[in-house]
């Protein structure tokens, strides 16, 4: 059986590595993108079971990024999208739903709680 591919688009190079190695260890195949613009290039591209956003990133937003995937049409147009954000007014999350996130989780995360949440999104096992 094939391993669930995860997109993650994360700027903060310590913690893109870290959400990798967790991930990677619980046996998920991961791609990285350090900018928005990175992140929607791979979406066009390769096709994912999940997309773990940062909010905050150079070129394209978490929240642009989401707003562009579903409205464009892709193989990834449908697939669960995890907004990571230090930004946790109400405004924000509130604005997330409406582009399509389907969970908001707010930094500082545990990676635990994130690889939980990923296996619920994606069906609960890596392969």
């Amino acid at each position: 059986m094939q391993k669930k591919k995860i997109l993650i688009a994360e700027d903060e190079m310590v913690l893109r590595f870290l959400l990798t190695e967790t991930l990677e260890d619980e046996g998920y195949d991961i791609d990285e993108a350090e900018d928005g613009k990175l992140a929607m290039d791979s979406l066009k591209y390769g096709e994912y079971d999940l997309i773990i956003l940062d909010y905050m990133m150079p070129e394209a937003t978490g929240i642009e990024v989401c707003r562009w995937l579903r409205g464009e049409g892709s193989v990834n147009a449908d697939k669960p999208v995890i907004l990571l954000t230090a930004k946790a007014e109400e405004k924000d999350r509130e604005l997330a739903m409406q582009v399509g996130v389907s969970k908001f989780i707010s930094k500082p995360f545990s990676p635990m709680e994130l690889v939980d949440i990923v296996h619920e999104l994606t069906g609960g096992d890596a392969s």
